[in-house]
């Protein structure tokens, strides 16, 4: 069966935002190749973007966070149009109070964590670097049949 993995692009803040990730599901770095790393014949890099991240992975249960930074010559992104969210399935409440206590620090909040009408323990909220999750632990699906 195929997996998605979400991959998302940064402004020159990847590497810091992924060991912010790293902090709060743990694991290590499958991958990081900075631009300097890769030979690009046609696609000069400027030196001032030369550390900068060109691809990193990192590994979470059955699933990769993948992310870059985008050259500044292709423009900025802009983090508050993306209306993308990363869903994340918790195993239990305090495995779901421990990761939305951490990818919301300093963030912004748009539903904090509780209870919801449709049974689940759910949050939704923007992160420190303006990527957009949502934590969720449904007891129902942990009922062992």
């Amino acid at each position: 069966m195929p997996q998605i993995n979400p991959y998302i692009n940064f402004n020159g803040n990847a590497e810091e935002a992924f060991n912010f990730y790293k902090s709060v599901f743990g694991g290590e770095f499958a991958k990081i190749i900075r631009f300097k790393d890769f030979p690009i014949g046609d696609f000069p890099v400027a030196e001032n973007e030369a550390n900068k991240i060109m691809h990193i992975a990192l590994p979470i249960g059955n699933n990769v966070l993948l992310a870059n930074d985008v050259p500044e010559f292709m423009g900025k992104v802009n983090e508050n149009e993306n209306r993308s969210k990363i869903a994340v399935s918790a195993e239990s409440r305090e495995e779901a109070d421990k990761i939305y206590n951490g990818l919301s620090a300093g963030g912004q909040i748009e539903m904090p964590i509780a209870d919801s009408p449709w049974g689940s323990y759910f949050a939704m909220f923007r992160d420190k670097y303006g990527i957009e999750w949502t934590v969720d632990f449904d007891p129902r699906d942990n009922v062992k049949m």
